[in-house]
């Protein structure tokens, strides 16, 4: 059965939206880019088929107005819609005006999306599905006192969560009991003014862990799992270097998180690309579930490189009615990827975002290089949205190969006009704990960027 889909507007922006531009016109679907005023000049409104500007810059104006979306793609005759990843692809009220509007929504269910969406159920899921998870709250909090009650039967420290949270966004770690209360009032305004919602709950939070997250693909009846990114490089919770397979997996624990994400992802109906998220103890072997993103991520290039599966296509074709043709067996991994964030901010200064204009940019190439993204010479980066500039791929043979590979590319990388984080991942990967894969989720603050006292401590 072919697909159903004949135009998608795109209803997200930058190198996202470009990738999903190249894989419709792979498979010969016409697309609509929606864009806002300040990016009417970006690549991706140059590359569509058509365009449509639905709003001011600001994002609550334009990228999260689901109402104007929805218009524009009624007005441009789409069929379909990709959210893309961010603004409006987990809200499960956007999946449902399409689907009242006629339009297909590139994602799985409203239904799915709300359930997974909901950090606790998706917890309360996992456990039905025989997925472990971290020992915290059985459900959402209902205030800072059951938070408390909940944390001295575990033991600190602990972790806040927002249930609707993301991004490293209501979400605070508690070391002792007195900085509890304060720590839940202030995660719950953030998340409140962040999702709209500022439900939270709480799980044990270990230390030195690893971040694996499994890619899945499912059609409502048929789930694969792509194999696995360690997503372990971070800062404040944000993911800077993403690579599969992870280095420290072996077949055996590679089958056991597969078979578990599939597992969750069998028992809710899943429909389309999905990932779920562990946390992975490397001194017990054991790992728990932190959640699912109902969507494509921005690190999917890392398993594409090494499965040669095209996840945009693999969602449009879902989407378009398309039976999985995939089946577990014929997913091989081969080499090794690496991915790195290349963001628009000055490392020098915490971080800082610095838009501005591109006076001259190089990207670069040879053996084993891809690069995504929505640069050119004379773009002028917004400041409006996220920093993400595009994401440097490098893939080799092995491992070693493929850092080698990357640090080249880091090298020959040129993005003039604005400070780009280029030169921290060049010295990040240059370490020894890198190349050894001796890292955690919390070595780019307590080690890589911390005082060498506070280092040695």
């Amino acid at each position: 059965m072919g697909s159903t889909i004949k135009r998608v507007l795109v209803a997200n922006r930058g190198e996202i939206a470009v990738r999903i531009i190249r894989a419709c016109r792979e498979l010969g679907i016409e697309t609509v880019q929606a864009y806002s005023q300040a990016d009417a000049d970006s690549l991706a409104v140059a590359m569509a088929d058509r365009r449509v500007c639905i709003g001011y810059p600001r994002a609550s104006d334009s990228y999260l107005n689901a109402r104007a979306l929805v218009s524009a793609a009624l007005v441009q005759g789409a069929d379909a819609i990709h959210p893309g990843y961010g603004f409006l692809s987990e809200r499960a009220e956007f999946a449902e005006l399409c689907a009242e509007q006629g339009l297909v929504f590139i994602g799985p269910s409203a239904e799915v999306i709300r359930q997974m969406g909901d950090k606790a159920r998706a917890r309360e899921l996992a456990r039905q599905a025989g997925v472990p998870t971290t020992p915290g709250s059985q459900g959402v909090l209902g205030d800072a006192e059951q938070a408390l009650a909940v944390a001295q039967r575990i033991g600190y420290p602990v972790l806040l969560k927002a249930v609707a949270g993301g991004g490293g966004r209501g979400m605070r770690v508690v070391n002792q009991a007195q900085a509890l209360p304060g720590a839940f009032a202030e995660a719950s305004r953030e998340a409140r003014m962040a999702f709209g919602d500022g439900s939270m709950y709480l799980e044990k939070f270990l230390t030195r862990v690893r971040h694996i997250e499994i890619q899945v693909l499912g059609d409502g009846q048929q789930v694969v799992h792509l194999g696995e990114r360690d997503c372990s490089t971070q800062r404040r919770n944000q993911k800077l270097i993403e690579e599969s397979p992870s280095p420290i997996l072996d077949e055996a624990l590679r089958q056991r998180i597969g078979e578990a994400a599939v597992a969750l992802a069998r028992l809710v109906g899943y429909r389309s690309a999905g990932t779920m998220e562990f946390i992975l103890d490397p001194r017990t072997r054991e790992f728990y579930f932190m959640e699912m993103n109902t969507r494509i991520q921005v690190e999917h290039p890392v398993t594409e490189l090494v499965t040669g599966i095209d996840l945009v296509k693999e969602q449009l074709r879902i989407a378009g009615g398309e039976p999985l043709g995939l089946r577990q067996q014929d997913v091989q991994l081969r080499g090794h990827a690496i991915e790195c964030r290349i963001n628009a901010e000055d490392a020098e200064r915490n971080f800082m975002p610095t838009p501005g204009t591109i006076s001259a940019y190089h990207a670069p190439g040879g053996p084993g290089i891809r690069i995504d993204s929505h640069l050119y010479s004379g773009y002028t980066v917004p400041p409006y949205y996220d920093s993400l500039l595009g994401k440097l791929i490098a893939w080799g043979s092995d491992r070693a190969e493929a850092i080698a590979r990357m640090q080249r590319a880091l090298a020959e990388l040129r993005v003039d006009g604005v400070h780009t984080t280029a030169a921290f991942h060049r010295r990040l990967l240059d370490t020894a704990a890198f190349r050894d894969a001796d890292i955690h989720t919390r070595f780019i603050e307590e080690e890589f960027l911390a005082p060498p006292a506070a280092a040695a401590a």
